[in-house]
């Protein structure tokens, strides 16, 4: 049996990357897959999204609007089986919790020992529900109930070194966590935890451990739940690696850092002390030794690879292609099946999203009886009444402008029936169709200015193009300023000027040899005279911006070690200097030893910068 956890840093672009949600699991190739930072909220959880043959899915999605976001954290459990329904699979959850306090709406409570899983778990009553609530609602944790294990699927708070607020906040969700774990634990029952903790435990699991990286109390939280410290749990990577360094699975998305290697190792599978086995003499007994087969890192979902990809640069123009995080795997061996069972209700197949609303009675009845009135009124039932005035208004447009003709224009001018039907035209009638289309002219002024209205406040926002251009007039043919009809008399007297003394009309063939030709030179020395205007505002351009980049480029300082340009870089700290401008090397980020890393160059802007 094979369990994966991985941080896709986001669920849409990893499955846009491979293609579909199904090629993204089975390039993992595992019986269980644990995802961090889905980034979804509740309303995106759509069958496309969570739902693959084969799988069973299982979500817990941000709740609250934090930090001016939505959707930022998330975790998603899937889970391969042949059946949904009357399963012996251990890969197939028996029952599963959204959260770990149980104060969730949605949460249905995993198996325990006792009948009914209460409003607060036992072990959490000293904390306030309030207090509880907030650590849940963020979408962090996802519980599966396996049977032989009870599986935590964690995405641990990021908590930067001043930001005290967030530092709060994660010391109280992994105080809470333990407790929920040692709750778990009184019970009999074993845990497997896996996920994105957003610890690295000990110096060797960082590339930038400094003489104070042990006095950090997540380290020293994370520690105090080992073996080794007393604690229950087994880091199963460094069980089986215990001196394997640089084994990183996270780099820094802004420096370049994965080139080199340079991140730390915060995705963590950990299991508890004891085996399936029942023998008498348990000493010489653990899950890890008696069930763990192999743990490793999947290298090859690294997104930098050495020989494919350029030197990072500065990395504005240089995307790699996925997560900023890689897979960790767990293979373990004599997992025995279990009791046949159907697939849990929190799975993600009955969320309203996927397989969607229930109809009510009520519901039913409402919209039957409204059927019966419209046939009652001869009128379909697919049809609102507003959908049957704007037929009649379309209808009246048509047959007004039918009959009439706009003064000033030629005979052999025609009005496409379509712009009648979306635009705001009314034109001006002769005299003797004026008296039998007075009423379905101002039928089309009513129905035209509602909808003129609708127009505006959906296309409400102009293009900067729109600003530059004048306004089309009709001086004769038009009375309304708003009319989408205009003539040019610049274009109309080449049209007269060419076309002489010969009828007007569709037909080319009635058109002398000269006329021809005197309209296609002119059509030419119009081409001609636009493309020529078009491209010398290019060149214009084109101009100006060589010279703003290279009065740019000189005003970059050389870094000291490389000397070469650096990037500019905007400091976003709360203080004096948020907002202001500097300069920093631009090669990736990496060990001090290496000559080819970033040399640490850091200079001020000497103006400070508009961003807010």
């Amino acid at each position: 049996m094979k369990i994966v956890t991985y941080n896709v840093n986001g669920l849409r672009p990893r499955i846009s990357q491979f293609g579909s949600l199904l090629k993204l699991l089975n390039s993992l190739d595992a019986d269980i897959i644990c995802f961090q930072e889905t980034k979804l909220s509740r309303q995106e959880v759509t069958s496309d999204l969570v739902m693959a043959d084969g799988y069973e899915s299982f979500f817990s999605c941000t709740r609250t609007l934090g930090q001016g976001r939505i959707g930022y954290s998330g975790v998603a459990t899937f889970c391969r089986v042949k059946s949904a329904f009357s399963s012996n699979e251990v890969s197939l959850p028996v029952a599963a919790e959204e959260g770990f306090t149980g104060l969730l709406e949605n949460s249905r409570g995993f198996v325990t020992r006792k009948d009914e899983m209460p409003a607060i778990v036992e072990g959490l009553e000293g904390f306030a529900k309030e207090e509880l609530l907030k650590v849940d609602s963020e979408g962090r944790c996802i519980i599966t109930d396996h049977g032989h294990f009870v599986l935590f699927n964690i995405y641990g708070p990021r908590a930067e070194c001043d930001d005290v607020e967030r530092i709060q906040f994660k010391l109280t969700f992994f105080k809470i966590l333990q407790k929920r774990w040692e709750s778990v634990l009184l019970q009999g029952r074993r845990i497997l935890v896996v996920g994105d903790l957003n610890i690295a435990p000990a110096a060797i699991d960082r590339c930038d451990a400094g003489p104070d990286f042990e006095k950090n109390e997540f380290r020293r939280w994370f520690r105090s739940i080992l073996v080794e410290s007393g604690g229950h749990f087994f880091d199963v990577f460094r069980e089986k690696h215990p001196d394997r360094k640089e084994a990183y699975t996270c780099w820094p998305q802004n420096t370049g850092a994965e080139e080199f290697n340079y991140g730390s190792r915060i995705d963590h599978i950990l299991v508890t002390k004891s085996c399936l086995h029942q023998e008498c003499n348990m000493q010489s007994h653990n899950f890890v030794t008696c069930h763990v087969k192999e743990c490793d890192i999947l290298m090859q979902f690294k997104r930098w690879k050495p020989g494919n990809t350029p030197r990072w640069k500065g990395g504005r123009s240089i995307k790699l292609e996925g997560s900023d995080h890689i897979p960790v795997y767990m293979r373990m061996m004599e997992i025995p099946d279990i009791a046949e069972h159907s697939t849990p209700s929190l799975s993600s197949r009955y969320a309203p999203s996927v397989r969607g609303f229930q109809q009510t009675i009520v519901s039913v009845l409402m919209k039957r009886q409204v059927a019966e009135q419209a046939k009652a009124n001869g009128v379909s039932s697919s049809l609102s009444n507003d959908d049957i005035a704007r037929g009649n208004c379309s209808e009246n447009v048509k047959r007004s402008f039918s009959d009439c003709s706009v003064s000033g224009l030629p005979s052999d001018v025609s009005i496409p029936s379509s712009n009648l039907e979306s635009e705001d035209v009314i034109p001006r009638t002769d005299d003797h169709s004026r008296g039998s289309t007075n009423e379905a002219t101002h039928n089309a002024i009513t129905c035209t200015s509602t909808k003129k209205k609708a127009r505006q406040s959906q296309w409400s926002q102009l293009s900067l193009k729109s600003f530059f251009q004048k306004s089309p007039n009709l001086s004769d043919g038009v009375g309304n300023s708003g009319a989408d009809i205009s003539l040019n008399q610049a274009d109309l007297s080449k049209s007269n000027l060419c076309a002489l003394e010969t009828p007007t009309g569709d037909d080319d063939k009635s058109k002398s040899p000269e006329q021809s030709e005197c309209a296609s030179s002119q059509d030419q020395d119009d081409q001609n005279f636009c493309s020529s205007s078009e491209n010398e505002k290019n060149n214009v351009a084109l101009l100006e911006w060589r010279r703003i980049q290279q009065l740019m480029q000189n005003s970059i300082p050389l870094c000291k070690g490389h000397n070469e340009p650096c990037v500019a870089r905007v400091s976003k700290k709360a203080g004096p200097n948020n907002g202001r401008r500097f300069y920093v090397c631009a090669r990736a980020e990496g060990p001090a030893s290496n000559p080819e890393t970033n040399c640490n160059y850091f200079k001020w802007a000497t103006s400070k910068s508009n961003h807010k």
